[in-house]
């Protein structure tokens, strides 16, 4: 699980409870109870996951995606390959590791484009775009509970692709970033 928040003194909020209410093996869900400055207090709530690396692999003119049915929205996504940090690991070796077991490529190398906190009014997780290139084939790996096809969409289509109905943000937020920064 990712470290707590890095928090602000001068803007910190006393915490007078933290409570865990449920944990699933996949993510833990409470609320801290804190004091707001005007002396109110509130229950704020959270669910923590573990850290995520997104990869933008790009080899010969293509972005290569995977697409998988998503039974939270119940739809079929288009998606840059992704998972879990695993312990000991960096974003890039995450990504490095994701990406041959989703799509069976083998990056020569990789790059962290960023490293941000995710949707912060409710979640404790941070999410690492990697991008990956010099993609060399090799078996894929993937999980039991992973059924996904690999997708590789040409680079000048891959946002609007991954624009269309049901568009995931960070997918989005991946492409964007190595558009950003020239590498798309």
């Amino acid at each position: 699980m990712s470290d707590e928040p890095e928090r602000d003194e001068a803007h910190d909020w006393p915490v007078l409870e933290s409570e865990v209410e449920y944990e699933t093996g996949w993510y833990t869900g409470g609320y801290d109870l804190v004091e707001q400055p005007d002396g109110s207090t509130k229950k704020y709530y959270w669910a923590e996951l573990p850290d995520a690396a997104v990869v933008v692999p790009v080899t010969d003119g293509t972005v290569v995606m995977v697409e998988q049915y998503r039974p939270a929205i119940g739809e079929r996504c288009l998606e840059l390959p992704a998972g879990i940090v695993e312990d000991g690991e960096s974003f890039t070796t995450a990504g490095a590791r994701e990406l041959r077991e989703e799509t069976g490529f083998d990056p020569a190398g990789t790059s962290l484009l960023e490293e941000f906190w995710t949707a912060t009014g409710v979640l404790r997780h941070k999410r690492g775009i990697v991008f990956a290139e010099g993609l060399e084939p090799v078996a894929r790996d993937t999980d039991s509970n992973e059924f996904l096809e690999v997708r590789p969409v040409p680079v000048e289509e891959a946002l609007d692709r991954a624009r269309e109905e049901p568009a995931n943000d960070a997918t989005i937020e991946g492409l964007l970033l190595a558009r950003e920064a020239g590498l798309l």
